[in-house]
């Protein structure tokens, strides 16, 4: 007999079972919904994030242009329009070319000029007041209050929101 045959065979071990778990990790199972209902709870200390209602403040050009904007005369009660509507696009056109000063818009002109005023600030809807453009060039042009304060709206919202 050789040596070999001495040995004992081997014992291999046995295999180790899924459940039930260590004492430890009972302890786990307890804490982790603790933990996750205790979280949810706290969210309330949170500091909220700002909503998008927040007013942004205005850079000193367009608060400029806002206070020229509101002292310009407007037309009502039949006046005529026409110098009214050249100061607003003299207004927007100062403002964009200190705002795109490669872009030429000074000399954009008609549905050109309100295209581009729109690709900058679609909300301002500028493409709807064609007046704007053709009013300064006809003899005693005359707005209606609501045209009035439809346009000058539109102006106020395109010179906050213009990209």
């Amino acid at each position: 007999m050789s040596a070999l045959d001495q040995l004992q065979p081997l014992i291999l071990p046995e295999p180790v079972g899924f459940w039930p778990p260590a004492p430890g990790w009972w302890l786990l199972l307890i804490l982790l919904p603790a933990l996750g209902y205790g979280l949810w709870r706290a969210r309330k200390l949170l500091p909220k994030k700002a909503s998008n209602d927040t007013v942004e403040p205005l850079d000193p050009l367009r608060q400029a242009a806002l206070v020229e904007l509101a002292q310009m005369p407007k037309p009502y009660d039949g006046a005529p329009a026409g110098a009214w509507l050249q100061q607003i696009n003299g207004l927007l056109k100062r403002l964009c070319r200190n705002h795109y000063p490669y872009s030429q818009s000074h000399t954009l002109n008609g549905r050109k000029w309100l295209a581009f005023l729109d690709n900058r600030c679609p909300a301002a809807g500028l493409t709807r007041w064609m007046i704007l453009v053709e009013g300064a060039y006809k003899p005693e042009c005359k707005l209606d209050d609501k045209a009035i304060n439809g346009l000058t709206q539109s102006v106020e919202t395109w010179i906050r929101k213009h990209v």
